[in-house]
Parts: C-alpha cells; sequence; structure tokens
C-alpha cells in the first residue's frame, strides 16, 4: 500500500493560499472561509498547523465577520450565512480564539458553543428524522439522539457505499469518491457499524488518490487535487487511524484533542 504524502500535502496547502490567481484560488473565492477550514483541519491532522501564522489567520476570520447579525461571509465583504459561520467557529477552535467571538449572537446562527443546549432537541430531532441521509447522523449524535435511528438498516445502507475499487460512494451507482471517506465513514462511526466495510481498501483508495510529488489528494485516481479533497482524505485516514494522522472527531468534524478541549472541556 502507498504512503501518506504528508510533507507534500503541507507544503500544497500552504502554497495554495498564496497563488491569488490560480483556477483554484478564483473558483473558491466565494466560499474561501470553507476552504480555510478544509486547509487548517488538515494541516492540524498532520501535526502542522503551526506553519501558517495563527494572528494572522484569526485577524482574517474576524474580516468576514457581520457584528449585526452574528454570522460569517465566505470571504470578506460577503453576506453572512450559517454554512460560513460554521467553518469560522471550527476554524477559531482549532487555534482556541473562541474569546473574540459573541458567543450569543453566533449561537442564533448555529447550535455549536455552550448555547446549543437552548435549542428546541425535539424539533431539530423531528426534523432530521423526517429526511434522514447520513449527512444528519452527526446532529443526533450532538443532541445525544442516535436511539432514534434504525442502526442496522441505515449501517446496511451505508456499507453498501463501498465501491470494488474500496472508495466509497454517495449513492447507488456513482463512482466512488474521496469525500464519501468522510461522510459515508464517519456516519458508520457514529452508528457503531464501521467494522462492516473493508477500512484497508478503503485507505488503499485515498492513498491512490495522492499526487505524492506536488501533494494535494483527488476525488478519485489520476484527477486534478484540490483543497477540498485533500481535507475529506486526510479525515477519512484519521478515522481509520492512520499512523501519524491525529484522530478526529466523527460528530463536530474537528480534531478530537479540538473537541475535548473546547466541547467537552477535558
Amino acid at each position: 500500500m502507498a504512503e501518506l504524502a504528508a510533507d507534500q500535502h503541507v507544503r500544497y496547502i500552504v502554497t495554495v493560499e498564496k497563488k491569488k490567481d490560480s483556477f483554484e484560488s478564483l473558483v473558491m473565492e466565494h466560499i474561501r472561509l470553507n476552504g480555510a477550514y478544509w486547509g487548517l483541519t488538515t494541516l492540524d491532522l498532520l501535526h502542522k498547523l503551526h506553519a501558517v501564522d495563527a494572528a494572522e489567520v484569526v485577524d482574517w476570520i474576524m474580516s468576514c465577520y457581520h457584528p449585526e447579525s452574528g454570522g460569517f461571509g465566505g470571504n470578506v465583504g460577503h453576506d453572512p450565512h450559517v454554512l460560513y459561520t460554521l467553518s469560522a467557529v471550527q476554524v477559531l477552535c482549532l487555534f482556541d480564539r473562541l474569546d473574540v467571538l459573541d458567543i450569543d449572537k453566533v449561537a442564533d446562527c448555529q447550535m455549536l458553543l455552550d448555547c446549543k443546549m437552548r435549542m428546541d432537541h425535539f424539533l431539530v430531532i423531528s426534523g432530521v428524522k423526517s429526511t434522514l441521509v447520513f449527512c444528519c447522523v452527526g446532529a443526533l449524535a450532538i443532541t445525544g439522539s442516535l436511539h432514534h435511528i434504525d442502526r442496522d438498516l441505515l449501517g446496511w445502507w451505508l456499507c453498501e457505499r463501498q465501491c470494488k475499487d474500496g472508495g466509497l460512494n454517495g449513492r447507488p451507482e456513482k463512482l466512488a469518491d474521496v469525500c464519501y471517506s468522510w461522510w459515508v465513514l464517519s456516519s458508520l462511526i457514529m452508528i457503531d457499524r464501521v467494522h462492516w466495510i473493508d477500512k484497508e481498501k478503503l485507505a488503499k483508495f485515498i492513498l491512490n488518490c495522492q499526487d505524492k510529488e506536488n501533494g494535494g489528494i483527488s476525488d478519485r485516481p489520476d484527477n486534478a487535487v484540490d483543497i477540498y479533497h485533500t481535507y475529506f482524505g486526510v479525515a477519512g485516514l484519521s478515522l481509520m487511524e492512520y499512523p501519524g494522522v491525529k484522530p478526529m472527531d466523527p460528530a463536530y468534524a474537528l480534531p478530537l484533542d479540538v473537541v475535548n478541549r473546547i466541547f467537552l472541556r477535558k
């Protein structure tokens, strides 16, 4: 099996941000905050978060903040949205800098932080149950409501997402895609059915999607790499306890030590 080209991936992540005129940078201009979360979390999983200037990152994150609403835009000057707000909070968690936030305002947008218990869990659970797909499992896990799931039935559907090449897809008849190494695997872990797939074959699929010279991971072998699939590839390896990669929390989508420090107070 190929090995994880960790040093090359770190170099790719650090340099991609500096190439302002590159195609990848331009197409991600409106979701730059999401890209920051993907890239910085990958660096942390690879024990290289110190490769960036934390103060500079935090300053930029806060330049995307809209104090009137408590939300964050996808880039400076962009309108706020809950998705970008989530990424902003997650990045600030990586650097242990939630102190820069007005937590009450941000909590109006999402259910992270200590304010999450203020939400009406019954309404949340009812909404998730009515449209249950694997992406909703995390919401049920965070609210302590996984008992509402038929774990065997959902686990069967999720493990059926493993293709002959070892990768996972998002729905039947689709090709495997590295990003589902996170979406499917995290759900299987949360419902305690991850042993139903072949993790060795999945790891091999992810590693075969690497650009071992220039860094980065693609959606499938021989395709162009991008920051999105680089993150989800490394995150998937983390969930499978790949050597040298920090463990990941499957519900919060953050390194486990960050979750323990900030959310669980360990």
